[in-house]
């Protein structure tokens, strides 16, 4: 990568100079965020199978956040632009791309790293058009948090209409995922959350009921759930969050209940005894909705067609509660670390 160093707080320098274009660059895994700078990249010639594509929207995830301290599954050498999901325009096509759209379309770009940038080159099978009705933030923060919701309730969990779900996490991103598609399923969603603000939002994107963890603490939710439930318990929970909320929720389950897995938020990886898998008839189920989809291409494909379907029925609208600039997407990162975030952080050129 051919960069020089700008300024963070440099706008004139924002989309770049002749041959160049801004991005953020990630030159040392930190935990505070120290190695990321903005730096002038140098545009390169296109080869015939790419496509440069100019950034529209770009959104922040965890997994973004835990990539610049060396803490997520996927390790780019450094240095590396960070941003997984995007929306952005066609700019430049190649001609052995294969790309079925002109300059100037709209398009969802995937990848494990580069979108944190205002231009970047991809290949065609990294691009999808948007949905019809998205705005391009809206279009941004689909991708993860709707397939992970997808696969996780109708694909491992199998969720099915009158039962009860359980969303910890339920003001993030892919937790108010989780809410709007169990809504839309049949479901009756209890959400968990940390603040009766957060709450608010998740009983707006549908959550029946709403449990403040900031009240009952995870040692209370048991019987929170219990009181809510007519002491029955929940069919499913979908628990990004981890550490004392997943041992809390074993505790929740109805005999032959669901517990989904999605991640670690919280920072501490539990465990559960086998006896209590065994006694109780549970089922705790792992899921990394984008391994699932390159296990099984043929689902995988069909993941995303249902996820864009669903988005522009209206089911699973991305919730944009920050709006960025690029040049402070660092401070974006800073409100993921202190957990400051409700729904999607997105920045903009």
């Amino acid at each position: 990568m051919s960069s020089t160093p700008t300024a963070g707080n440099n706008t004139a320098a924002a989309a770049g100079t002749a041959g160049h274009y801004t991005a953020l660059v990630c030159r040392a895994l930190s935990d505070d965020l120290s190695g990321l700078a903005f730096e002038q990249v140098a545009r390169r010639p296109l080869a015939p199978d790419e496509i440069r594509v100019r950034m529209r929207a770009t959104a922040l995830g965890f997994p973004d956040l835990l990539m610049t301290r060396g803490l997520y599954q996927v390790k780019p050498p450094l240095p590396y632009v960070p941003g997984m999901e995007s929306c952005a325009e066609i700019i430049e096509i190649g001609a052995q791309s294969g790309a079925p759209w002109p300059c100037g379309q709209r398009v969802i770009v995937s990848g494990k790293e580069g979108a944190l940038a205002h231009e970047r080159i991809v290949r065609r099978t990294q691009l999808r058009p948007v949905p019809e009705g998205l705005s391009d933030e809206q279009a941004a923060a689909l991708t993860s948090q709707g397939v992970t919701a997808y696969v996780s309730l109708v694909r491992r969990a199998q969720l099915e209409r009158g039962e009860t779900l359980l969303v910890h996490g339920a003001s993030g991103g892919v937790g108010l995922a989780a809410v709007r598609l169990g809504a839309h399923l049949g479901a009756r969603v209890i959400a968990t959350g940390s603040s009766a603000a957060k709450l608010a939002v998740a009983a707006a994107n549908g959550a029946h009921e709403t449990v403040d963890l900031s009240v009952v603490g995870a040692g209370g939710l048991r019987d929170r759930i219990r009181e809510l439930t007519a002491d029955k318990g929940v069919d499913v929970v979908f628990d990004p969050v981890g550490g004392d909320l997943f041992d809390a929720s074993i505790r929740c389950l109805i005999w032959g209940g669901r517990l989904v897995v999605v991640g670690f938020a919280s920072g501490r990886i539990p465990s559960v005894a086998a006896n209590q898998i065994l006694i109780r008839g549970i089922s705790v189920i792992g899921v990394r909705a984008g391994e699932y989809g390159r296990r099984d291409p043929v689902r995988g494909a069909e993941n995303i067609i249902e996820v864009d379907r669903l988005a522009r029925a209206g089911v699973l609208l991305p919730h944009i509660g920050l709006r960025l600039p690029l040049l402070r997407a660092i401070e974006g990162f800073e409100k993921l670390a202190a957990r400051q975030s409700v729904g999607r952080i997105v920045v903009t050129p």
